[in-house]
């Protein structure tokens, strides 16, 4: 018999033994999913390239960067909806073929236009391959293992957004077989073919919940008010801000208090919601999301910034840029590490409070450090103590925030609760990259790079006063992380909600 057909052992009755072949199936989530995440970061470093070979300019690299981000976020609610019903390993297997033949039709694509297309179609395969994960787990590990393997899982993944722009640019700088920015995206082909044949040989079958039905009212009502929003940020710069941009920004509020109320009227109905509408009424949890947007836009937003000043100010190769980001993403693991083993259960909210104030004074650090530039001698060190410190801060609040916002729903409600959480992470990352790349190619316009960057700290500087406003409002203990992943996997083996919490 081959081991596709058979059935995953249950967990939790302690009649069977455990898979044989469980941690082979872990190797197989990280590997795909760092691949999807992966992709999030990947391009950010291939600006010039993408200019010389397709002629994109800066609305078309936003796209490119920011679009997988979009349909990603817009997605992964729907996604994890439909592994409850289909069953979370076919859906893998889908979103997985999915994911890498569009990388492959990215790697092909003969124009800007059809780059950012596929991009759409990597995102919307993403938010089908990614929700699967924490499910798959549950569904093969249980007790301690289930602990161990939430310990590995969770770490290994957040390396995904740091190793991005340093493995792009690698890749790029190299021009291997002289593929240029195409190797970004071929390189996910054998990594993907690998992890399809091995899950699709070694990871049990297991039936969804047929009767389940999919909300796709709800799916299109969230597709559209992403889209609303984040086209007018992307195109209102180049087009000097015409009347439809604002009316579709208008429209899109309007999109959002519409899929809210429609998700009310469809429980009230006796059917299944994409997202259980109790968590919504929920003071706590609504703010903590614009928290998350906020918080999550600038964060991604002058990442982006920082890779543009660096290879179209400075006139860094695409590989140098991307060990640029390393003093950021040094300080994001250091303030993570720090926030997650003692401040957090310490001091509880204040943590998301004296995260802010560490990431501004690292703005302001890295504003008088550029003031203090020479163009002729810059190097990477001139803004690593800036970028080093801003990194702290925002490592303090990635490792805190999910935990304080789920202490505000109830333990049935987490596992939809946590799935939104991620998905406006993904679209605030999206809405992040229009906004901070239409500030800062505005600037860049008249060849003041220095300026630029400059305009771009003073709209994280808003941002992360408004989320520090925001964290009064949130609950001032965190929910236990064992505690999340307990309910969230309960959740989860019962087919009744969405499920992950990716914090990064």
């Amino acid at each position: 018999m081959e081991v596709s057909d058979v059935r995953a052992p249950s967990p939790t009755d302690g009649t069977t033994e455990p898979y044989r072949w469980r941690w082979l199936i872990l190797a197989v989530m990280i590997v795909a999913e760092i691949m999807d995440l992966l992709d999030a970061s990947i391009v950010n470093v291939a600006g010039p390239d993408l200019e010389k070979s397709l002629g994109a300019g800066s609305v078309g690299l936003q796209w490119v960067i920011g679009g997988y981000s979009l349909t990603l976020g817009a997605g992964l609610v729907l996604g994890g909806r439909l592994g409850d019903r289909y069953g979370r390993r076919r859906m893998f297997l889908i979103g997985l073929a999915a994911f890498t033949a569009s990388s492959l039709l990215c790697a092909i694509a003969p124009t800007i236009g059809a780059l950012i297309a596929f991009r759409l179609l990597q995102g919307t395969a993403g938010a089908m391959l990614l929700p699967q994960g924490l499910g798959l787990l549950r569904e093969n590990f249980s007790g301690p293992e289930l602990t161990r393997v939430f310990a590995i899982f969770g770490p290994v993944l957040g390396l995904g957004g740091i190793v991005g722009p340093v493995l792009g640019g690698f890749l790029i700088e190299g021009d291997f077989f002289g593929l240029g920015w195409r190797s970004v995206f071929l390189i996910n082909l054998p990594i993907g073919i690998g992890a399809l044949i091995v899950a699709a040989k070694f990871v049990p079958k297991k039936v969804g919940d047929r009767t389940l039905r999919v909300d796709l009212t709800g799916a299109a009502l969230v597709v559209v008010a992403c889209a609303l929003l984040v086209l007018p940020l992307n195109q209102g710069q180049e087009d000097g801000w015409p009347l439809w941009t604002w009316l579709c920004m208008a429209a899109s509020a309007i999109g959002f208090a519409l899929f809210a109320v429609q998700q009310r009227r469809t429980a009230a109905a006796g059917r299944e919601p994409l997202v259980t509408p109790g968590v919504l009424r929920k003071r706590a949890f609504t703010v903590g999301l614009g928290g998350i947007a906020l918080f999550f836009g600038g964060l991604i937003g002058t990442q982006l910034v920082l890779t543009l000043f660096l290879q179209i100010g400075q006139r860094f190769t695409a590989g140098d840029a991307g060990l640029g980001n390393l003093p950021l993403a040094v300080g994001t693991a250091i303030g993570g590490a720090v926030s997650g083993a003692f401040l957090a259960d310490r001091i509880g909210r204040k943590v998301l409070q004296i995260g802010p104030l560490v990431q501004l004074a690292g703005a302001a650090v890295l504003w008088f450090e550029l003031d203090g530039l020479d163009p002729a001698s810059f190097s990477i060190w001139d803004i690593v103590p800036g970028t080093a410190v801003a990194g702290i801060g925002a490592g303090m609040v990635v490792a805190a925030l999910f935990s304080f916002i789920l202490a505000a729903v109830d333990d049935d409600e987490i596992g939809s609760a946590s799935g939104v959480l991620t998905a406006v992470q993904a679209v605030g990352g999206s809405v992040g990259v229009a906004i901070f790349g239409s500030v800062f190619f505005a600037q860049a316009k008249t060849g003041d790079f220095t300026n630029a960057f400059h305009h771009a700290l003073l709209v994280q500087a808003c941002l992360l006063v408004a989320f520090l406003a925001i964290t009064f409002l949130l609950p001032k203990k965190g929910r236990p992380e064992e505690e999340q992943h307990s309910v969230t996997s309960e959740t989860a083996a019962d087919g009744s909600e969405t499920k992950q919490h990716l914090a990064v």
